[in-house]
């Protein structure tokens, strides 16, 4: 048999897993999104992607401002879903709809529970040099991604692995994951286990200030924050009157006071040893590769770049 579905996700990262539940035997009742928002420096009005692929499957798309009003309660209550599926939303669902009978709210998070609650798994995994990550299907519970676990998919993350890539990675897992979840699911044979409290720990999101690199720090880290911010919001430091974001770099074993351009290649050095810059964007321009920025922009080895 095919369940009955209500979706609820914003981002990109969203997207294969509801692509992959179109391609099912399932049918998605409604999808729900974050209402379209205005393009930095309040340009245009854009919907989110997850709006924008429903819309082109015509499947019907809410995106209400609040979802704690009886409007919303009364809309699922009457939908009569089997489940719901939360991915990367960016609300919370009032207690009240999570306690309507028959249904099921599961929601789907880039981590390996307890490890990582919260909104940058992602990035946090990265920083702390996880050796693997994963997704993790769990019941809907009132305090965030506490609730029980029915299924865990596991994958490596190497020293290179960035957010942009990994994200990736998460999602496409996700999307067959999911449907393995719900074939569980049809065949109710479903088993939740409860997270270990003692296990837990929480993925903090990443605030603007822990974007900007500190060369006091370890190349190493520094290479790991880099990583972890790709694409967004970029790992940054202050440089001739600009700001710089780094896309790319690696260590090398050159060594300077921190923050000195250490070789022509624009590398920094670091309290240790050093990173090699190799795509960086300057503030208001493109990203680019370091030895196309250096064709037109001067270095001098030896200055010290930002602020220490």
């Amino acid at each position: 048999m095919s369940l009955n579905i209500i979706f609820m996700g914003t981002p990109e990262f969203a997207l294969p897993i509801l692509e992959s539940l179109c391609n099912s035997n399932h049918k998605i009742l409604s999808v729900y999104t974050q209402p379209a928002k205005k393009k930095a420096r309040g340009q245009k009005i854009l919907p989110s992607p997850v709006q924008e692929f429903a819309s082109k499957m015509k499947i019907p798309v809410r995106s209400p401002e609040n979802l704690n009003s009886e409007f919303e309660f009364d809309f699922i209550k009457k939908s009569m879903p089997d489940v719901v599926i939360v991915v990367a939303y960016g609300k919370i669902l009032p207690e009240k709809i999570l306690n309507i009978s028959n249904i099921k709210f599961i929601n789907i998070h880039a981590s390996i529970l307890p490890k990582w609650r919260g909104a940058a798994p992602i990035q946090r995994a990265i920083m702390n040099m996880d050796k693997e990550t994963g997704i993790s299907i769990m019941k809907i519970a009132p305090k965030l991604d506490t609730g029980p676990v029915m299924k865990i998919s596991r994958i490596k993350i190497n020293e290179n692995s960035n957010f942009r890539d990994l994200s990736k990675k998460l999602s496409n897992l996700a999307s067959v994951t999911i449907i393995e979840a719900l074939e569980l699911i049809e065949k109710k044979s479903e088993k939740f286990i409860n997270q270990d409290e003692t296990k837990a720990s929480y993925a903090y999101k990443i605030e603007k200030k822990e974007s900007k690199i500190n060369w006091t720090d370890k190349a190493k880290n520094i290479v790991l924050l880099i990583n972890a911010l790709n694409p967004s919001p970029g790992a940054w430091f202050n440089f001739q009157g600009s700001r710089i974001r780094i896309l790319e770099a690696r260590v090398i074993n050159l060594k300077g006071k921190p923050g000195e351009i250490v070789d022509k290649n624009f590398s920094i050095a670091c309290s240790d040893k050093a990173i090699q810059i190799l795509e960086l964007q300057k503030a208001g321009k493109k990203i680019m590769k370091t030895k196309d920025y250096l064709m037109g922009n001067k270095i001098t080895i030896g200055d010290i770049v930002g602020e220490i």
